[in-house]
């Protein structure tokens, strides 16, 4: 932006899916509100074949004409250890809390087996899908539980997550040697770590879906409507948390400020007007901003041509200038 100071935050991105880029340049809207960095989001298979056809073409040549770093938020499990091989070897997956091993999510973080299954696909992955920042980021399936074998029940989702993750980051290394990859904190992920110890190149990754938009993060007693809902406080403990486990150092806030899928409770009949509200934007980003985090992004999913043309114009000018804002570094 001519004239102004460099900002605060590093990373200025948005997370978007390959339907949202078919039909909406998202290229030229994240360039011209001075973001820097676009993510695609959705299952790599999902991904890798997107980029195949020739509008996924078109969105890398527009990307790179643009100075849009290009990255990758995915996620994997389910691609990484693909569910039909189950008959070959059941221990690879993840028994449920009846001792039953059982295909439907994520896997056995202390199968041998499994984790070189996922290693040598995530490097397959990172050939075809190669971030120009150097920052992976290979999730665990979507919310969903890890594994109560003997061995893994001792540790927790967020533990057996790092564990796993601790694993990939050595095979992406094999194939990009500044590989770096994300921990993500996020339901049953968001309390950090407490057994296992990341590798150096493993960074933080917040993603408060369970925070309220309608008020700042920094209002404590402020939760969900309903029960068992965290409060923000709550979220903001672990937060610090998690960066005490893994270090501010590269540490990314993925937020949902622009997620019209989350705000219609990820069912298109309901897709309305996003809820934009700049002020608790800006707040939230003094919060984050005050803790040293320097790398944020937000998912805009269900953005699209057919969003825009009901809508109009969506407010990304209005979150880009937000992240140029002035921040301070006291605590909250």
């Amino acid at each position: 932006m001519a004239g102004v100071p460099d900002p605060f935050f590093t990373v200025r991105g948005i997370v978007v899916t390959p339907p949202d880029v078919r039909t909406w340049d998202w290229p030229q809207a994240a360039a011209e509100a001075d973001l820097n960095t676009i993510a695609l989001h959705g299952p790599p298979d999902d991904i890798v074949a997107f980029l195949g056809t020739e509008r996924g073409a078109a969105y890398l040549e527009a990307c790179a004409a643009l100075d849009l770093e290009v990255e990758y938020e995915l996620h994997a499990a389910r691609d990484l250890l693909p569910r039909d091989w189950f008959n070959r070897d059941p221990t690879m997956f993840r028994m449920n809390e009846h001792g039953d091993r059982v295909p439907d999510w994520n896997l056995c973080v202390h199968s041998q087996r499994a984790l070189d299954t996922v290693r040598e696909r995530a490097a397959a992955y990172a050939e075809m899908l190669r971030p120009t920042t150097g920052r992976y980021f290979f999730w665990i399936d979507d919310g969903q539980p890890m594994c109560r074998c003997s061995q893994c029940r001792v540790f927790s989702d967020s533990d057996q997550a790092l564990i796993l993750e601790n694993a990939l980051l050595g095979a992406l290394r094999q194939v990009d040697p500044r590989a770096t990859l994300a921990h993500l904190a996020y339901l049953n992920t968001l309390s950090a770590p407490s057994k296992v110890r990341p590798q150096s190149g493993i960074f933080l990754e917040y993603a408060p879906i369970l925070r309220r938009h309608d008020t700042p993060l920094g209002q404590r007693d402020a939760c969900q409507d309903r029960p068992g809902a965290p409060t923000h406080g709550a979220q903001l403990d672990a937060l610090d948390a998690n960066l005490a486990v893994f270090g501010r150092e590269g540490a990314q806030v993925l937020e949902y400020w622009l997620d019209v899928s989350r705000f219609s409770q990820w069912r298109r009949e309901n897709v309305a007007e996003l809820p934009w509200n700049v002020q608790v934007v800006a707040d939230d980003l003094r919060t984050y901003a005050a803790r040293g985090i320097r790398c944020v992004t937000s998912f805009a999913v269900w953005i699209d041509g057919a969003y825009v043309r009901r809508f109009g114009e969506p407010p990304i000018g209005q979150y880009g200038a937000a992240l140029y804002g002035s921040y301070g570094t006291e605590s909250n």
